[in-house]
């Protein structure tokens, strides 16, 4: 059975039980009548998978692959903030009227920067380190630029990932400010496991260990429902993943280079609303 849908599982009876809930508060997120959009939310949330024993896709219920790894992509490949480049139509909602989320995400990391090795952006930072210096400790991006909030369309939710080669492993850490535990956890681990497995491949490594760590994970009220019928349903195995081998650049990775085989999953939800 999937271990991520075990720590889904375990998260959410965790929230359900002992969480805060927003109700009574003034909150930020508006539901798209306008309502406030509550949530019951737990702080701190530490989850480890190992990506030598399982790719941690949840079966519970769909997580639709392609289009997570087409976001990491369009995040840390093609450094975009325009969602005119991104497939889905997930971002569209946070764009200006010229299309872009602003200074956030993609923008964030296609900043160059001088480092002791030359001028480059965070990304190539990381992947210079990984090939040249991997034992550093210095490994690693940060998108939350306060000097710019004023100008994203969103402020970064994942911010900050901070890797680390041990042996011939290479892990990763994932810090995210809050998370939207219904739409948007296993959509995470999908796309920086994805990354993490790329950025090894490229560097002549073996992917590790994956740690996400989750300052405020909520489920909004109008998510409660659905989160229970999913705590009431079996794992299933989770699926294969492996990437095209022949790939030894980040940047020609596509999402066609991702091969997924055996994935069963559980029915969704239909359209799932989302708080905006």
């Amino acid at each position: 059975m999937s271990k991520a849908d075990l720590i889904f599982k375990e998260n959410c009876k965790q929230i359900l039980e002992h969480g805060f809930s927003t109700e009574g508060q003034t909150v930020r997120a508006k539901w798209e009548d306008g309502t406030p959009a509550h949530t019951v939310k737990t702080f701190g949330v530490v989850n480890r998978y190992n990506l030598q024993e399982e790719f941690p896709m949840m079966t519970l219920r769909q997580t639709f692959w392609k289009s997570c790894i087409d976001e990491i992509l369009w995040i840390w490949q093609k450094k975009s903030n325009r969602t005119e480049e991104l497939n889905s139509r997930i971002w569209d909602q946070w764009a200006d009227e010229n299309g872009t989320i602003g200074k956030a995400y993609g923008y964030q990391l296609g900043v160059k920067y001088k480092f002791p090795h030359g001028e480059m952006d965070q990304v190539d930072n990381v992947l210079w380190q990984l090939k040249n210096t991997p034992a550093s400790r210095r490994i690693m991006t940060n998108i939350y630029n306060f000097a710019d909030l004023t100008e994203m369309g969103l402020e970064p939710c994942a911010y900050s990932m901070t890797f680390n080669v041990t042996g011939n492993k290479l892990n990763g850490i994932l810090n995210q400010r809050s998370q939207d535990t219904l739409t948007a956890n296993n959509w995470n681990v999908v796309q920086y496991c994805a990354l993490l497995m790329m950025f090894a491949q490229v560097s002549g490594l073996e992917p590790g260990e994956f740690i996400h760590v989750i300052s405020d994970m909520h489920i909004y009220d109008r998510h409660i429902e659905m989160v229970k019928e999913m705590m009431e349903r079996e794992p299933l195995p989770a699926p294969k993943v492996r990437l095209n081998p022949e790939i030894k650049n980040f940047y020609d990775f596509t999402v066609d280079d991702f091969i997924v085989e055996d994935y069963e999953f559980h029915k969704g939800f239909g359209k799932i609303p989302v708080a905006e």
